[in-house]
């Protein structure tokens, strides 16, 4: 393993963060989701947009739009955080960065929370 490392990396202890693969994998399958979701999202959209305010919400609240907007609502947030976390993984260091981290995580889930009981309330 040390046969790889640089002089610098090793003089640094710096070396292999090994979550490359797993975010590498994780951004690839929420990619490949979102190309299949966000043309289905718009088509479904499309169809329930326009009518009056009830037309809307009793569109909406059909299984099949309820579940494709879930769908990408969760999809979309969990990449966009991903992401997200790099960038602040990247260019903030220390207990600053990790607080941070923390707080994109707890704002994505409390997102994804709030959406979803808006498609519930919205579907019941």
């Amino acid at each position: 393993m040390q046969r790889y490392l640089t002089d610098r990396k090793r003089a640094d202890g710096l070396g292999s963060g090994r979550h490359g693969t797993h975010h590498h994998w994780h951004m690839m399958m929420t990619s490949l989701a979102l190309v299949v979701v966000v043309p289905v999202f718009l088509v479904t959209f499309l169809a329930g947009f326009g009518g009056t305010y009830a037309e809307v919400v009793a569109y909406f609240s059909q299984p099949v739009p309820a579940i494709i907007v879930a769908l990408s609502l969760i999809v979309t947030i969990s990449h966009v955080t991903s992401e997200a976390v790099v960038a602040v993984e990247d260019y903030v260091h220390g207990a600053r960065g990790k607080l941070l981290i923390i707080g994109l995580n707890w704002f994505s889930y409390i997102l994804i929370a709030v959406g979803l009981f808006a498609i519930a309330r919205m579907a019941l």
